[in-house]
């Protein structure tokens, strides 16, 4: 048995990501897996492919090459013009039998958690779900993607050992893009399967956007984030006020969306959203662990919270403490003085 697995293990080879496309461009979380893939693709000593899919999209190639990528297999077709589960899974399963990679990366969106997880129960091989960490075995090619399990208490290692693909999602923010090296070139590879509408069971009769204007929470560069700690929804209000005054998003701590004083998708942690914005505030938040891995990779992490022992000041770069309810009023309006002279504000001496 040990023999058999080597000798099919080694029909497998390279890393590859599936790459998203949304409203005509690459997601951001694709270029991340780029980065996160040539690392691994270096160790290995072996190809970085992008996987495309959609139509008229083989353009974004070029884009893809200029982020790690050493080649590309595009499948474009008006067929592939929305995202349905059936139609790309057709395409990538298609994809991984002719050239058999070792390693299949897709983000953890919505989209992404949905094809692989079709195709993972296709293959079928293993998925790790929500990874935080990569790392791969040089010599043996073993995928060892990490991610928070027990409540976020541990991180846990998984392994596939007897399949390939190994396959994981990765959560949006936590990996870093490579920077963009113009004029970088690859390889194009064009595949094509035969695939009619009329296979397809699911169809696309209408695209509704929200009408809700609201900044991403995961796009943002500044992020003020309540908890529990501002006692009341009355309190939260100060959390939407100086997101405004800073021209930034609404974060919260899982307790705050349970209790209903703001909408899931302001959610950051371990059930949220993974963000790493510019400037992260953690205002009446305690720091849980699940919250911690949400944010802690944020550029700069101010926490405010009048218990100095609040486990948040050790996953902060500066802390206040004292009442927010009394800080937090006191920030507005030095916000909105600098803002207005165009000045700079020196938390440390509000």
């Amino acid at each position: 048995m040990e023999r058999e697995a080597e000798q099919f293990h080694g029909q497998h080879q390279g890393i590859w990501v599936f790459i998203e496309v949304k409203d005509g461009a690459i997601a951001h979380v694709s270029l991340e897996l780029l980065g996160a893939g040539r690392m691994l693709a270096d160790k290995r000593k072996s190809l970085l492919s992008g996987i495309l899919i959609g139509d008229q999209v083989d353009h974004l190639a070029d884009e893809l090459y200029e982020y790690g990528a050493d080649q590309v297999y595009v499948y474009d077709d008006p067929i592939y013009r929305f995202y349905r589960t059936e139609s790309y899974m057709r395409a990538l399963l298609d994809c991984i039998r002719k050239h058999k990679p070792e390693i299949l990366l897709y983000g953890a969106t919505s989209t992404g958690k949905d094809l692989a997880s079709a195709v993972a129960t296709d293959l079928p091989t293993g998925l790790t779900a929500d990874t935080t960490q990569l790392d791969v075995e040089a010599d043996t090619g073993l995928l060892q993607a990490s991610r928070p399990a027990f409540g976020g208490n541990i991180m846990a290692t998984i392994l596939c050992k007897k399949y390939r693909p190994q396959m994981a999602t990765v959560r949006p923010k936590v990996m870093k893009a490579l920077p963009q090296q113009a004029g970088r070139q690859g390889v194009l590879i064009q595949e094509r399967i035969a695939i009619t509408e009329a296979q397809i069971r699911t169809k696309v009769l209408e695209i509704v956007r929200s009408t809700i204007q609201r900044v991403r929470i995961d796009e943002a560069d500044i992020i003020v984030a309540g908890g529990k700690g501002l006692g009341s929804p009355a309190g939260f209000e100060l959390i939407h006020e100086l997101a405004h005054t800073l021209g930034g998003a609404v974060g919260a701590s899982r307790d705050v969306v349970e209790a209903g004083w703001v909408a899931h998708h302001h959610q950051v942690g371990q059930t949220g959203v993974t963000v790493t914005p510019k400037i992260y505030f953690a205002i009446g938040i305690s720091g849980a662990i699940q919250h911690i891995v949400g944010m802690q990779n944020s550029a700069l992490i101010i926490a405010i919270n009048k218990d100095p022992t609040a486990a948040i000041f050790q996953a902060s770069h500066y802390g206040i403490v004292g009442d927010a309810l009394t800080i937090v009023p006191m920030l507005i309006e030095a916000f909105k003085v600098a803002i207005g002279r165009k000045e700079e504000v020196d938390v440390g001496k509000i």
